[in-house]
């Protein structure tokens, strides 16, 4: 799960750079790129294209297009490390899809930790009313929907290979992206065609080890480490692109923070009683 944070978070500094581009033109390179990875990798395998779960596997791929191009339209509109702050509520709404879809047991005293989280995010909004609503309720969605993605994962188990389940949802996304796109095109040139190339490389990445992760784990789990692609996105923010954060703001993280690693601390130490 670590590899995959990091190459997530290379990959908002990718998008955060690639300003000038719409969201729906960036996730048609973002996931065309990885179709160059995931096509040639499944034909060497010799395993079918199409999988086993077919209809988990496209609603996996829509509902996982949709919270990308979201969460991209949110990166225009906010700092780097805040987006990705209020996008990772994800595992709140993980753990209440797991309850309905996966039957999961989450403990009382882990609701306190989301709480925790919860309170983080809303100290960000809160004391700074220059954040813009559109791009926070953007990235909540976004992560409304990633959560709801994780439990399909768990949904699909092991009855597909991690990359034809990445393989779906990035045939999704370069259509739906490239229909998007098609009104607002610009053209790339010289350094831009790399790093839009770079996208559909880090994507795989995380897209891999993100799915690998979710098949081999709880969703309570999995879905709170990915708040540790936080401080690496600030970070990336305040080095390139001169972001800055207020005292009030770090406490936010902080909260965010220590909720979700106290609540993957404590479901370990229920797993060995």
């Amino acid at each position: 799960m670590i590899l995959s944070m990091m190459a997530f978070a290379a990959m908002n500094f990718v998008v955060k750079y690639l300003d000038e581009y719409s969201a729906w033109q960036i996730a048609f390179f973002r996931a065309g790129g990885t179709l160059l990875i995931t096509i040639p990798w499944i034909l060497r395998k010799r395993i079918s294209i199409w999988g086993n779960e077919k209809k988990l596997l496209l609603s996996r791929a829509v509902v996982g297009t949709f919270s990308l191009i979201l969460y991209f339209l949110a990166i225009k509109l906010m700092p780097l490390g805040t987006c990705v702050s209020f996008r990772y509520m994800s595992p709140i709404f993980a753990a209440l899809f797991a309850l309905w879809i996966l039957r999961e047991t989450i403990m009382h005293l882990q609701w306190l930790f989301f709480l925790i989280s919860m309170a983080g995010v809303i100290v960000i909004k809160g004391f700074d009313p220059s954040l813009s609503v559109l791009g926070m309720s953007l990235a909540i969605i976004s992560g409304a929907l990633s959560g709801l993605v994780i439990v399909i994962i768990r949904k699909i188990g092991d009855r597909d290979d991690p990359v034809v389940i990445v393989n779906y949802f990035m045939m999704v996304c370069t259509f739906v992206g490239l229909i998007g796109s098609l009104s607002s095109w610009v053209q790339p040139t010289g350094l831009d065609w790399i790093m839009l190339g770079m996208l559909g490389f880090l994507g795989f990445l995380g897209q891999y080890f993100m799915t690998i992760a979710a098949q081999m784990e709880t969703t309570d789990i999995v879905a709170p480490m990915k708040y540790i692609e936080i401080p690496f996105t600030i970070l990336i923010g305040m080095t390139f692109f001169g972001e800055t954060y207020g005292w009030i703001s770090v406490i936010g993280f902080i909260l965010i923070i220590t909720g979700l690693i106290a609540n993957v601390v404590y479901k370990s130490k229920l797993a060995r009683i």
